[in-house]
């Protein structure tokens, strides 16, 4: 199983330094990518901007934008956004793209919360056409070419059936996130995206990724429950206090017995969301990565 580092983009004090000190700690350490994603009324960097940043300041793990909502963007647009860190990476992109669950950013983008779901849909062929050499509105194509054939490998941020259904239609994968660290939960995850590409006649299997907060270092344990509290409180603070107080991955032994439990229910690849701006904990990670994968060999 490959595990990835999403930069901390939703942490406290992130700042230039700190990014590229998560960048370099990916590119060094044990890791498959570097990733970051989109929210809009939250205190957060820029999720394009930052995987942009990364496309430049690393040399070897794959880029992923996780997640892109779609239904914000115009498709040629972000079509050309993502060829564009395409190019930059040298080929290293992947992107995840989903609806979002929150109305407070549609309604900061002026963008509907409406038929999000056939929105996504019809970027996603939108864009694939685009990067297929499909001309756009003025009868010129949009530049530039993605380096990586047919563009970047699409995966569906989708969990439910009916979603489920949808991105087996078009999706390399299914890049979900498990907020509770829960194995059993993540089986389930596995188990119904399979289905949903047999249903859907697909003859390639599906790439499974998954992620979830962590905390490590000095005082992880109140690291982890604040930022998961911040980070949810828009949905209410009932709910935020009650999975804030559950999260359990903010020790080493939780966090390797997770990416063990997490590796044999079928997981691809694991995305560690740091709780915390500061990349000494990057060394941390790497090195119960690489605890884990010398149990594998042996």
């Amino acid at each position: 199983m490959d595990v990835g580092l999403a930069i901390p983009q939703m942490a406290r004090g992130l700042d230039r330094a700190a990014v590229l000190q998560w960048c370099k700690a990916a590119d060094d350490g044990p890791f498959s990518s570097i990733s970051a994603g989109e929210r809009i009324t939250f205190r957060n960097l820029e999720g394009l901007t930052l995987c942009a940043a990364a496309a430049v300041a690393t040399e070897r793990v794959r880029v992923m934008m996780n997640v892109a909502v779609l239904p914000w963007h115009a498709p040629a647009l972000i079509a050309k956004q993502l060829a564009t860190i395409d190019v930059m990476s040298g080929g290293r992109l992947d992107v995840a793209v989903g609806v979002g669950g929150r109305w407070q950013d549609y309604a900061a983008v002026g963008s509907s919360f409406a038929h999000r779901h056939q929105r996504l849909d019809d970027a996603v062929h939108e864009i694939q056409r685009l990067w297929g050499g499909g001309v756009a509105a003025d009868g010129e194509s949009i530049g530039p070419q993605p380096l990586q054939d047919g563009g970047p490998p699409l995966y569906g941020s989708a969990m439910g059936p009916k979603s489920l259904a949808r991105v087996a239609q078009w999706a390399t994968g299914v890049s979900g996130f498990t907020l509770l660290g829960d194995a059993r939960e993540v089986k389930r995850q596995v188990r119904s995206t399979s289905e949903a590409w047999q249903s859907a006649g697909r003859t390639v299997k599906p790439r499974h990724i998954t992620g979830s907060f962590v905390a490590l270092g000095k005082n992880a344990p109140e690291t982890l429950r604040a930022f998961a509290y911040e980070y949810l409180e828009v949905f209410s603070p009932e709910f935020a206090t009650q999975l804030s107080d559950s999260m359990t991955l903010c020790a080493p032994d939780a966090l390797a017995n997770a990416l063990r439990s997490f590796r044999d229910a079928g997981i691809d690849e694991f995305i560690v969301v740091p709780a915390t701006s500061d990349a000494s904990m990057a060394s941390d990670v790497a090195d119960i990565v690489r605890d884990i994968r010398g149990d594998s060999a042996t």
